[in-house]
């Protein structure tokens, strides 16, 4: 398989992705999850990713697709970059594992039906946030909870965000 068939190969459908999760769980790795738009990867993104991948065996992130992204109101430019580009670019990050793209306004039927033990999102989200009004509240986190599963925020790295990359190069 060439290095670009690798990369390729960590890009799956949910059915594929639950198939890979389940074989994981037969090893007893530790499964952790996270979401985003990823438009723009910058320092901010890798730090986050990595960190995320360190609570667990598999990093499993799930990426929101064009639509998706456009349905969040960023901006009509956005996203930047396709969704094919965004999974290709982060599928060469060797800390992710599996990349699953959704279509939906949340990750919650994923989140459901891969049940990670571990589901990460960063610090400007709360862990301990149980009202799904909250813009802090964090997606999946109650089911997770159920099932005996950890949710966790990590520190974002300060001075990155697509929106000032896009403002820095605007002017």
């Amino acid at each position: 398989m060439s290095r670009l068939e690798s990369l390729k190969s960590k890009i799956v459908s949910l059915e594929d992705a639950e198939r890979r999760v389940n074989m994981w769980r037969l090893k007893s790795d530790r499964i952790v999850f996270t979401n985003g738009c990823f438009d723009l990867l910058h320092e901010g993104h890798v730090t986050y990713l990595a960190k995320a991948a360190e609570e667990g065996n598999r990093l499993v992130l799930a990426l929101n697709t064009d639509s998706s992204v456009k349905r969040q109101g960023k901006g009509d430019d956005r996203p930047i970059n396709g969704e094919g580009s965004r999974a290709i670019v982060l599928a060469a990050l060797g800390f992710v594992d599996l990349i699953v793209l959704f279509d939906q306004d949340t990750p919650f039927e994923i989140i459901e039906l891969l049940k990670p033990d571990v589901l990460v999102k960063g610090a400007d989200y709360d862990p301990n946030e149980r009202d799904p009004n909250s813009k802090k509240y964090i997606v999946g986190s109650d089911a997770v909870l159920n099932y005996g599963g950890a949710v966790k925020s990590i520190e974002l790295v300060d001075g990155f965000s697509t929106t000032a990359l896009l403002a820095k190069v605007r002017k």
